[in-house]
């Protein structure tokens, strides 16, 4: 029942409603001990010779009005207990959602997306299940079967019912132990559910990877043994589960058996009529659905339970990324300071970065290259403030980064990631992502900007075409322009490129970084890179190695510091050339 403490906050919240429901509930209850009493009275008339028909039109009103008004409070109840689940489930919805955006890169690199999916989805229709059929089960077990004990003392005898009732405290025993397993076994289950939802996304997004390894009948069966492990803790959840139902059958035979053969004793001694006994067993077979409400119950609380608190953990997750009370809310703009004397990711031993430190005036273009590890993406991470823990700092505009708010300094970037995401609708709505009331004018001229306007053109459906899931349907390349046009789109006062051109040739490179240039002026932009072509018209270039600058210069400046910059430099123009000659 902890579970009813734990969602205490939703039903002081919803107190009105379920206050309501419950009312119909206790009606209900009522009017049902009516319709086996007439019953047994009928019986009775028959019995003695007394009926006629003027009774049987009575007694026949009586239960089809019984039978009206459970019928009307049913769905008073029903509309207001189902009603709050369903709120309940909304609310929990936003919550968790609101919390995924919150999050900062470490809990997203904690927790993978199929697990996350698991909680937004089994384990909030569990609560969900808690707050409609937990508190149907709950209420109406106890009122139903506590209107029907009262009925068969008032109407019957009370120490027929008191034999009859003899086995329940066994009914509790057995409950609370099968309970506690459980919801043991339910949380297994739910984990396993998170597997398989972890597994499935992985080897969606990587198909093209498996099939290129050859590797898509490994992954079937390694899916497989994922799908035998989650069906095994479902076994179990169902084994314990199903040991309710024949428990409670047990039980109430019990009680058939006693109420039949005491009953059967009082008639003989004239104790009890047999409209009475009919009446008893009759509401013996009411008991039947209380008494199995009673087992479903318990797997639902123990369900709900279960997944309350592994989403109440997941809540409970703290970013390490916190505004300040009285954070700067106007966009981030002016020289950019970054001074940052150590960093390193949380559990990791040794610092990324050390001693890396560049000013940048307005207008200005950084440049930073440096081998794979070295940094680079490591800088811009911090600049986006991904990471707070670091010794040093940054400085926008006059102000440490920390002191804006959170969407006041990223209002004022644009990134441009490696890894370029899409969203799986038209190729004008992911450009104008940003401000989707943007003119289509405004859109061609971001594109024309990336160098993927005719691209676009081309296509069967223009700016309209479907991308699919992630982009599928596009080229590395045209993927990279999209999102160096969405980023363009916004005219953000600081651009950052992290090795967004990797997949375009070296014209179609030039032209780009041609177009930001012009496009620019007065604005900032930062270009990590491997390719030192993108990079060679900078202001100032940074040398990163094992995170600190060992150069640093225009790219003339670093070509006759004859170091790392000069011999990288020469390789690529190399390849270049090998690479012309042999198209």
């Amino acid at each position: 029942m902890s579970i009813f403490r734990k969602l205490r906050w939703f039903f002081i919240q919803e107190k009105k409603r379920y206050m309501i429901g419950v009312a119909g509930l206790i009606i209900v209850a009522i009017f049902q001990v009516f319709p086996p009493r007439i019953i047994g009275i009928i019986i009775d008339e028959i019995d003695t010779s007394t009926v006629n028909f003027q009774r049987i039109a009575l007694w026949v009103s009586l239960l089809i009005g019984s039978g009206a008004a459970q019928y009307v409070f049913r769905y008073i109840w029903r509309t207001n207990i189902w009603g709050g689940a369903a709120l309940l489930e909304k609310h929990l919805r936003q919550r968790l959602f609101n919390h995924f955006t919150k999050m900062d890169a470490v809990f997203y690199q904690e927790h993978r997306t199929g697990d996350l999916m698991a909680h937004a989805t089994n384990d909030l229709t569990a609560i969900q299940n808690v707050a409609g059929s937990g508190i149907l089960t709950f209420a109406d077990s106890f009122i139903t079967g506590g209107a029907t004990v009262v009925a068969m003392i008032l109407f019957v005898d009370w120490r027929l019912t008191l034999i009859a009732l003899l086995p329940l405290p066994l009914l509790a025993l057995m409950s609370k132990i099968l309970g506690e397993k459980l919801h043991d076994a339910f949380r297994d289950a739910q984990e396993s559910f998170s597997r398989i939802n972890d597994k499935a996304q992985e080897s969606i997004t990587g198909m093209k990877v498996l099939k290129t390894f050859g590797l898509e009948q490994a992954d079937v069966q390694d899916f497989g043994k994922k799908i035998d492990y989650a069906i095994a803790k479902n076994k179990r959840v169902n084994f314990l589960d199903a040991l309710f139902d024949p428990m409670i059958t047990i039980i109430v035979g019990f009680s058939y058996v006693a109420a039949i053969v005491v009953g059967g004793m009082f008639i003989m001694r004239g104790i009890l009529s047999i409209g009475q006994l009919v009446s008893f067993i009759s509401y013996i077979a009411m008991l039947i659905w209380p008494m199995f409400a009673i087992g479903r119950l318990f797997n639902v609380l123990e369900r709900g339970n279960a997944s309350y608190d592994r989403v109440a953990e997941l809540l409970g997750k703290q970013t390490a990324i916190v505004e300040k009370a009285e954070s700067i809310q106007e966009s981030a703009k002016g020289e950019l300071a970054f001074a940052i004397d150590t960093f390193q990711y949380p559990d990791e031993p040794t610092p990324i970065l050390q001693n890396v430190a560049f000013e940048m005036k307005d207008g200005q273009t950084i440049g930073i290259v440096g081998k794979t590890g070295a940094g680079k993406t490591t800088m811009l991470k911090l600049l986006m403030r991904e990471y707070d823990d670091y010794r040093g700092s940054i400085v926008f505009g006059g102000h440490d980064i920390k002191d804006y708010s959170l969407h006041a300094l990223l209002d004022s970037i644009g990134y441009i990631p490696q890894d370029h995401f899409l969203f799986s609708t038209t190729i004008l709505e992911n450009i104008r992502f940003a401000d989707p009331t943007l003119p289509q004018e405004t859109v061609e001229h971001a594109a024309a900007l990336a160098a993927i306007d005719q691209d676009i053109r081309e296509m069967p459906n223009g700016y309209d075409t479907l991308v699919g899931e992630r982009g599928v349907s596009l080229s590395g390349g045209q993927k990279q322009r999209i999102s160096i046009a969405r980023a363009l789109i916004v005219q953000p006062e600081l651009l950052i490129l992290d090795d967004a051109l990797s997949a375009v040739d070296a014209k179609t490179e030039e032209a780009i970084l041609s177009n930001i240039r012009s496009s620019r002026s007065g604005k900032s932009t930062i270009i990590a890179a491997h390719r030192l072509s993108s990079v060679m018209h900078a202001d100032e270039i940074l040398v990163l190695d094992q995170g600190e600058i060992i150069e640093r210069g225009t790219h003339d400046e670093l070509l006759k510091q004859h170091g790392w910059y000069q011999r990288m430099w020469e390789r690529q123009q190399l390849e270049a050339k090998i690479e012309g000659g042999e198209s």
